[in-house]
């Protein structure tokens, strides 16, 4: 339930990070996250993610489409596992409309999610986490690629690299928000959100949250040791990444801001999930450290480029995400891999920088490859079907006027109800 308490940290930073004006819109939409996310979930998206559909084993029946015909004490661990995951599927669906905000029409809205939590993201899962994946650690026999499979323990590959891959595609397509970058120079102008408080206190919340992510995903009471371990690396990754980026930020000439600190505990958080369980303390510092430097050159990067993405939801998510899963095949411990993953297979398979090969740092690479290839192409061809179709961007009349007003039936703050009335 602590992951579930993560959209609530979700709804509040991307509330604060836009503007008054499409407060309602953003918070619709992560209302929506959940509730439609459960649904697809439930119907189609995680048989595929996790139903192992086509292996011929007796676990398979018992992970049918629409949650039927559940048999046999290992439904309750099925329940459980539902619910755990769909969690992350609706953290993946979240992290895109933070991309696309201020301009993106509520139909696209409706059908990027039903594309990503029922199939885009299912399949990576599938991929990444599955019984039968290809990049899977968790195969019943030697992993496909070798080593010890994927390691991405909680996800900065599988959850963030595919939220923030779909993300990165959805704000290419629409294009920025009006005056985001001056007509002539293409000079950026400043849009920031409407309530520092509102995106402080998500941050907070969602870092309470990723203690549901990280060590959670331990599965079981019974690997205590790793949850401990993988609860730890998430504080300091975090609070390494918080203070490097407000320096980077102070360093560049800019006076003290909260919004770089917030934007930064979040890059260590995606930064450490992958490796959170494989890793010493004193790595998971530099991993937050080094995340915060993907961050800052990934979010002025996409500035560069033209690219706006109003919560840097891609600079976060995707190029963190990369960068967590990469750190796994530097710095995992091999006592702490091996305890993890296991020594059938991949005994001396770790972090190249702990004194193994590149075996698994090979594995890591060919993980971001495709899930990056994958997510691009299928969440890049949603969104240019709805380009082409017209259905993607609001008019210029209602992006100026706002999206809770010219879509939602006005704004979400009612100032005027405060005012004494004029007699």
């Amino acid at each position: 339930m602590i992951v579930c308490h993560s959209q609530c940290g979700f709804a509040l930073l991307e509330a604060g990070s836009v503007r008054a004006k499409n407060t309602k819109n953003i918070l619709l939409k992560n209302v929506l996250d959940a509730c439609l996310g459960g649904l697809i979930w439930w119907t189609i998206g995680f048989p595929i993610a996790l139903g192992d559909i086509g292996g011929d084993t007796e676990a398979n029946y018992g992970k049918p489409f629409f949650l039927d015909r559940l048999q046999g004490r290992s439904s309750s661990t099925y329940y459980a596992m539902w619910l755990f995951q769909w969690a992350f599927a609706a953290t993946s669906a979240t992290i895109v409309s933070g991309a696309v905000a201020e301009r993106c029409a509520f139909s696209a809205y409706l059908s990027y999610t039903f594309a990503l939590t029922g199939f885009i993201y299912p399949t990576v899962v599938y991929w990444g986490w599955g019984n039968f994946g290809f990049l899977s650690a968790y195969t019943a026999e030697k992993p496909y690629l070798g080593g010890n499979g994927l390691i991405d323990f909680a996800g900065s590959g599988v959850v963030h690299m595919t939220g923030g891959g779909a993300a990165l595609m959805g704000a290419i397509f629409l294009g920025p928000r009006t005056g985001r970058f001056a007509p002539r120079t293409g000079e950026v102008q400043d849009m920031p959100g409407h309530s520092t408080v509102l995106a402080a206190l998500g941050t907070f919340i969602l870092w309470f949250g990723w203690y549901g992510f990280n060590p959670v995903s331990t599965l079981a009471f019974a690997h205590m040791q790793h949850a401990a371990r993988a609860a730890v690396a998430t504080t300091l990754s975090a609070c390494s990444a918080g203070v490097t980026t407000l320096g980077i930020h102070v360093l560049g000439k800019n006076t003290p801001d909260v919004s770089p600190a917030l934007n930064g505990i979040l890059a260590g958080l995606v930064s450490i999930a992958g490796p959170c369980a494989v890793v010493d303390a004193w790595a998971s510092v530099i991993i937050g450290f080094i995340g915060a430097f993907v961050y800052f050159a990934s979010s002025r990067l996409l500035l560069r480029l033209k690219i706006d993405d109003p919560l840097d939801a891609s600079p976060v998510h995707l190029f963190c995400g990369i960068w967590g899963v990469i750190a796994s095949g530097l710095f995992a411990n091999k006592e702490f891999t091996n305890s993890v993953y296991g020594t059938d297979y991949g005994e001396n398979d770790y972090g190249l920088f702990m004194g193994a090969n590149s075996t698994q740092l090979g594995v890591q690479v060919v993980g971001v490859l495709v899930i990056g290839s994958w997510t691009f192409v299928s969440a890049g061809l949603v969104f240019f079907t709805l380009k082409a179709t017209k259905l993607l961007r609001v008019s210029a009349e209602d992006e100026d006027a706002g999206l809770d007003s010219s879509h939602h039936g006005g704004d979400a703050y009612n100032f005027a109800a405060g005012k004494p009335s004029r007699i």
